[in-house]
């Protein structure tokens, strides 16, 4: 005797060897025994054999019409035996049922199952949908195939074009768009990202990282919404001359000088801040703009401004206007350098000139500044600030080395990066250039007399401290909403106040120092954020997480434009120095790369490295070591020590220096090196 059975949802036929119970023991047609229960059998045949049957059983399986079997079924519940008499006209042979059992089980769109071997046909409207879906599904297989071939061949289907930025950064990967990009990316060995490169879909490796970039942090884009722009406050005209002094590129100018000459050696400086808290309230549209983005963002090039430019033009500090501004006046006694006097207010400050670092930098310099050599705009000024520049410096090398720090390096090196037409050009800059130390010491000296302001009132602000606790917490920077010192620079306390256009944490202290010069004692009653305002928290917070993303974005972008300047310039052989153990820095431009398996080099070494190959789109180099040229020097061993503290206070989660600052803004960089060893790049 033979049965037809089933197993694990399987159907297979054997023959029977012996019966226990309710348990047959049957050998398949493989040779293999099994175990069959009675529960299980769903026919019993003599003939013919079971493989034999099984064959004819699928040969009829596969005549059957489903169509035609689904009506004959009816609406009942039915065993396959009963259906088989209806559809073949009489009693079925066990290979007829066997088939139509097969055909049954392999059609559940259009049978249910009821049980073992008992079907009941699906309704009509309920078939018509589930073929409907069918349907669905094979024409979308064929047209991701066509897709698959498309992309294979080098061309680029519409569907994937119109949504190639949320298949790169946001796909759903249920879609056919998806699946396709993912195939075809798969069967050529390459990337979804290098595969949309190669068929057009994104135009460059900088457009895939800025894309990215703008998808998590500008969803909506970087254009602003119309809103309504304030107007330029009535407020009185100071008795002052002002000037700036900024890079070529800047646009938002924040900051400028003057300096009165008053009787028996006193000399009066101003330190002038733009000032749109005037214009700005909290919780107005233009704040909810600034909000949501809490600092301009820099990168090589260009950059996504905070405010909109129709209010920036409104309170950049622009020569030939009178402009709204937050003035710092400082009374000095030029015979010792002693602070006679200080007084904040809001007025309208004359911009005489906006100067500029690449007119000025070859004439200003400390030769020239100590001897009276050069020619050069508001000569006579700008040798004022810089002897006061000097006195500052030396006050806050006393009192951080009184913390326990180490004497700040003053030899390090900016690079500046300039892209136009797609053409980058890199420049070294050393840090501590006259200007740049000018401007930097008189707005660190500026956010730590109105971190002290805010302070005496009892109004809080945001600050940025350093110090106390172990090493650990020495050495970061933190930002807090109280007065505590800045151990690396030097200062008692320092609240970012001084770039207001381009720093939320700088505009809400703007409110809060406004409200101590207008109301004086009564100011934390009338401040914008009162005494333990738990939104100052939320502030800080998330100016933190923003700021640092920004820097992270800039610090890929700079790494992108290193790689078009190897292009650019066809370099293969190029100079470097050691960092430590494999991590090297290239000389002409700030690019960091590691060499695996190198044998260690002092600190500072110089090396010559030949540049196998880079890719931008994974920002990658691939290099060998040519020829150790020189022990270590003190030049080169301090610019290893400069770049290895950036590319620490990157892998502990703090930016490195160049991607802090506005490439732009010199004075950033010249304020930063004060933080050093924390690396706190102030502006």
């Amino acid at each position: 005797m033979n049965l037809f059975f089933e197993e694990s949802g399987d159907f297979k036929a054997g023959s029977v060897l012996s019966q226990q119970g309710e348990a047959y023991q049957v050998e398949l047609q493989t040779g293999k025994r099994a175990k069959v229960r009675a529960r299980d059998v769903l026919l019993q045949f003599a003939t013919p054999e079971p493989a034999e049957m099984l064959a004819a059983a699928q040969r009829i399986a596969d005549e059957v019409d489903l169509d035609f079997l689904w009506e004959v079924a009816g609406q009942e519940e039915f065993g396959f035996a009963e259906l088989g008499t209806e559809y073949f006209g009489h009693a079925p042979q066990p290979h007829e049922a066997a088939g139509l059992l097969l055909k049954l089980h392999s059609a559940p769109i259009y049978f249910q199952r009821k049980g073992r071997g008992r079907y009941k046909a699906a309704p009509e409207t309920t078939l018509k949908a589930a073929l409907a879906g069918l349907e669905r599904k094979r024409l979308q297989a064929e047209q991701q195939a066509a897709y698959v071939e498309e992309l294979k061949a080098g061309r680029l289907p519409e569907a994937i074009r119109a949504a190639a930025t949320q298949l790169l950064f946001r796909p759903d990967k249920n879609s056919i768009e998806y699946k396709a990009l993912e195939t075809a990316a798969n069967d050529m060995q390459t990337t979804r990202e290098r595969l949309m490169l190669s068929v057009g879909a994104i135009p460059s490796p900088k457009a895939l990282h800025l894309t990215r970039f703008l998808l998590e942090h500008f969803p909506r884009g970087v254009g602003f919404p119309a809103v309504t722009m304030p107007a330029r406050p009535k407020l009185a005209v100071a008795e002052v001359q002002a000037f700036s002094i900024d890079d070529v590129t800047t646009t938002e100018i924040d900051d400028a000088f003057s300096v009165t000459w008053l009787d028996e050696g006193r000399v009066r400086i101003g330190i002038h801040i733009a000032a749109p808290g005037l214009g700005i309230a909290r919780g107005d549209a233009i704040d909810a703009i600034a909000r949501s983005r809490m600092s301009t963002v820099y990168m090589p090039g260009e950059k996504i401004t905070m405010l909109p430019d129709a209010l920036v033009e409104v309170f950049t500090l622009a020569e030939g206007q009178d402009c709204p501004a937050l003035s710092l006046y400082v009374t000095l006694d030029t015979t010792n350098w002693n602070v006679l006097a200080t007084d904040t207010r809001a007025e309208m400050v004359p911009m005489a000139a906006n100067l500029r670092h690449n007119l000025l930098d070859e004439q200003v310099t400390e030769e020239n500044l100590a001897s009276g050599g050069g020619d050069y705009p508001y000569k006579r000024e700008i040798t004022l600030l810089w002897q006061w520049a000097q006195v500052l410096e030396r006050g806050r090398m006393a009192k951080r080395e009184a913390f326990g720090l180490k004497p700040e390096q003053n030899n390090r090196v900016d690079f500046n990066f300039y892209v136009e037409d797609e053409v980058v050009t890199i420049t070294r800059r050393k840090r501590g250039a006259p200007l740049d130390k000018l401007v930097a010491e008189l707005m660190i000296y500026a956010n730590s007399s109105w971190g002290r302001l805010m302070h005496d009132h009892g109004v809080p602000g945001i600050y940025r401290i350093q110090g106390g606790g172990n090493w650990a917490t020495r050495m970061q920077v933190r930002m807090v909403t109280h007065a505590a010192p800045h151990q690396g620079l030097g200062v008692d306390q320092y609240a970012w106040s001084t770039s207001p256009l381009r720093r939320y944490t700088d505009l809400v202290n703007q409110w809060q120092i406004l409200a101590c010069v207008e109301h004086g004692v009564t100011a934390p009653l009338a401040a914008t954020f009162k005494p333990k305002d738990a939104d100052l928290y939320a502030i800080v917070s998330a100016f933190d997480s923003a700021y640092s993303s920004y820097a992270e974005f800039q610090t890929v972008m700079e790494r992108y434009w290193c790689l078009r300047w190897l292009a650019q310039h066809e370099a293969r052989v190029v100079e470097a120095v050691a960092l430590k153990e494999e991590i090297m820095r290239l000389v002409e431009i700030p690019l960091v790369l590691k060499l695996p398996g190198m044998s260690p080099l002092p600190r500072g070494t110089a090396v010559k490295l030949d540049l196998l190959r880079w890719d931008e789109v994974d920002l990658s180099v691939e290099a060998r070591l040519i020829e150790v040229e020189s022990a270590p020097g003190a030049e080169s061993l301090a610019e290893a020590e400069d770049a290895l503290a950036d590319e620490e206070e990157l892998a502990e989660g703090m930016p490195p220096l160049e991607a802090q600052i506005d490439p732009a803004q010199a004075e950033e960089a010249a304020e930063s090196v004060a933080a050093n060893p924390a690396g706190d790049a102030a502006g």
